[in-house]
């Protein structure tokens, strides 16, 4: 812990990268697995984390994420996208996952199956969507603060045309929505936001103790 508030001061949402930096594999390999072990509502985690190498198809995004230069010039570009829908096929496939992992029978797991299809079920299909949107957040949170414990840069982007991008990458096809962009790699030296003191609000002004 003595590393990670001096961690979240290093940070910000660097604007511009260095192009020459690229992430190791194996950096690349611990920030995905730091997004892997995020936590999600249920642990469902509904939603899949698409990793665009591809030069061509970040050129494609590059105008519909406002012309942000960061989409085309940052190590690697990962979009968050959420799952449009969730049955209980896929709550079944979750329970069966965790029967085997915990080696706990199924039936002893029924009841806390039968709870969360529910609960899911009764919502409507735009509140699902709005629901696995939000998980994507708390992995986004994740790859944050795992990137700045590897000081790895992030800028994480809300800025984008989340149909365009999802019909550049084929996204609707797979049931899955562009929720949250995220470009990641090293900062360029001459990135002037990397000096800007951060601006935030006091313990006083935030906080509120009941």
């Amino acid at each position: 812990m003595s590393h990670f508030l001096e961690n979240q001061n290093w940070r910000y949402a660097t604007k511009k990268f260095d192009v020459t930096k690229k992430i190791s594999t194996q950096d690349l390999n611990t920030l995905k697995e730091a997004i892997r072990l995020s936590s999600s509502s249920y642990g469902l985690q509904p939603y899949k984390i698409i990793i665009v190498e591809n030069t061509e198809l970040r050129a494609q995004i590059l105008p519909v994420a406002w012309g942000q230069k960061q989409i085309v010039e940052a190590s690697h570009l990962i979009v968050f996208a959420n799952r449009t829908g969730i049955n209980e096929t896929e709550i079944d496939a979750f329970f069966d996952k965790m029967s085997k992992t915990r080696g706990i029978p199924l039936e002893v797991l029924s009841g806390y199956q039968g709870f969360m299809k529910s609960k899911i079920n009764e919502l409507s299909e735009d509140a699902k969507a709005i629901w696995n949107s939000k998980q994507t957040y708390l992995a986004l949170g994740n790859l944050l603060n795992a990137a700045a414990e590897l000081k790895i840069d992030v800028t994480p982007m809300e800025g984008f045309a989340p149909d365009q991008v999802n019909e550049i990458l084929g996204l609707e096809a797979l049931g899955l929505n562009a929720s949250l962009i995220a470009t990641i790699g090293y900062r360029h030296e001459e990135d002037e936001t990397q000096h800007y003191k951060k601006v935030r609000k006091s313990n006083e002004e935030l906080f509120i103790t009941l």
